[in-house]
C-alpha cells in the first residue's frame, strides 16, 4: 500500500534534516509523526520514525547527564508565590501558562513541544503568581535540571491529561522519576520541606480537558486513586472552566494573607498589598518594607480584624486577611 504522504509532511522532513540540535530534530520528528498518515502503508515509516525520535531522547539524556549541575537555569523570583507546573507530555501546561499569562510559550498537538522553561505572571484578584511552564516527563526523558527548578518552588502543579489512555501509569511516572531526583510531591503546604535530601513540594493534582466527552468518569477513577495523596482540581485549559476556582484555591492552599498599608491621616493604599505567610506578625510586614522601619517600629494601628478601627497594637501583634496597617 502506498504511503501517499501529504505535501507539508515533505516540508517538515526537510526541516528535519537541516536542524542543527537534537530538541530540534525531535521537534520536527514529532510533527513528521503528528502529520503522516495512519495506515498499513505508513506503519515501517511510523515505527522508523519513533525509532529515531527514541534514540535522539537517549542521546539527548546522555549528553545532559554529562553537563555540570550549575547548568540549572537561573530563575528570578517575582510576585506572591513561584508555581512550577509540571506532568506529562500533551497535558496542557503550555497552554494554560499561555491562557493565563503574558508569556508566550509553544503550543501544538504533538508531545515535547516544550524544551525550555518559560516564566509568567498570573493574575489573582490584586496579586500575581509566578508560574514556571517545564519541559514535560516520561518514562524515557526528564530534564538532569528539572528536580532542582522543583525543589525550590513554593508549590507544584501536576497537570495531567483525563482522555489519556495511560493517564494513571503516566501520572505515576511523573511522580516516581521525581522521587528518584529526591523530589516529593506531597499534599498540605504545612509539609513543605526544602533543606532535607529529600526536598518535599506541595503539590495540587490539576485534571485538565474535563470537558471531553469521558472525562468526568475519568475523572473519578482519578479521585479514587490519588486521592489521600494530593487535593485534585479538574479543569478545562482550552474552555476556561473551573481555572478561576483553580486560582482561588490555589491562593488558600499556599497559606497567604493580603495585607495594606496608610500613612497617618492618609487613605490606604488598597490596590498593592503586601503578601505574607498566615500568621505574621506586624513585625514581618515592616521587615517587608524595609528593615530599618522593622528597626524602629514602636507600635502600629490596625483596621480590619481589630476590635475597633484604628487600634494600637504591638509588634507582635498576629496580622489577618485584609488587615490595614499604619506603621508609627
Amino acid at each position: 500500500m502506498p504511503a501517499n504522504l501529504p505535501p507539508d509532511y515533505h516540508e517538515v522532513e526537510r526541516q528535519y534534516r537541516e536542524a542543527k540540535t537534537i530538541p530540534e530534530k525531535i521537534k520536527y520528528l514529532q510533527k513528521m509523526l503528528a502529520i503522516i498518515p495512519k495506515h498499513k502503508g505508513t506503519e515501517k515509516l511510523q515505527a522508523e520514525i519513533k525509532s529515531k525520535i527514541s534514540k535522539l531522547k537517549k542521546q539527548a539524556q546522555k549528553k545532559k547527564a554529562t553537563k555540570r549541575h550549575s547548568n540549572v537555569p537561573v530563575i528570578k523570583r517575582e510576585g506572591a508565590a513561584q508555581i512550577v507546573i509540571i506532568g506529562p507530555p500533551n497535558s496542557g501546561k503550555s497552554l494554560f501558562v499561555r491562557n493565563n499569562t503574558q508569556a508566550t510559550p509553544e503550543v501544538a498537538d504533538y508531545p515535547f513541544t516544550t524544551h525550555t522553561l518559560t516564566c509568567g505572571m498570573m493574575e489573582f484578584e490584586n496579586i500575581q503568581f509566578q508560574l514556571i511552564d517545564t519541559p514535560p516527563i516520561s518514562k524515557d526523558y526528564m530534564e538532569n535540571w528539572l528536580p532542582q527548578i522543583v525543589r525550590y518552588a513554593d508549590m507544584a502543579l501536576l497537570m495531567i491529561d483525563l482522555i489519556d489512555p495511560d493517564v494513571l501509569e503516566n501520572t505515576d511516572i511523573v511522580i516516581e522519576r521525581l522521587k528518584k531526583s529526591k523530589i516529593e510531591l506531597v499534599r498540605d503546604i504545612k509539609d513543605a520541606s526544602k533543606t532535607s535530601s529529600i526536598a518535599k513540594c506541595p503539590t495540587i493534582l490539576v485534571g485538565n480537558k474535563f470537558d471531553l466527552p469521558d472525562a468526568p468518569e475519568i475523572a473519578e477513577i482519578i479521585e479514587e486513586v490519588y486521592r489521600e495523596k494530593f487535593t485534585i482540581k479538574f479543569i478545562s485549559v482550552k474552555t476556561g472552566y473551573n481555572v478561576p476556582e483553580l486560582k482561588k484555591f490555589i491562593y488558600k492552599f499556599l497559606n497567604l494573607i493580603r495585607v495594606y498599608t496608610k500613612q497617618p491621616g492618609k487613605a490606604p493604599d488598597l490596590e498593592h498589598p503586601f503578601v505574607l505567610k498566615r500568621g505574621s506578625k506586624v513585625e514581618d510586614l515592616a521587615y517587608e518594607i524595609h528593615k530599618e522601619l522593622a528597626k524602629n517600629l514602636k507600635y502600629a494601628r490596625i483596621w480590619g480584624s481589630s476590635k475597633f478601627d484604628g487600634q494600637r497594637v504591638t509588634k507582635e501583634y498576629e496580622l489577618k486577611e485584609g488587615d490595614i496597617v499604619e506603621l508609627h
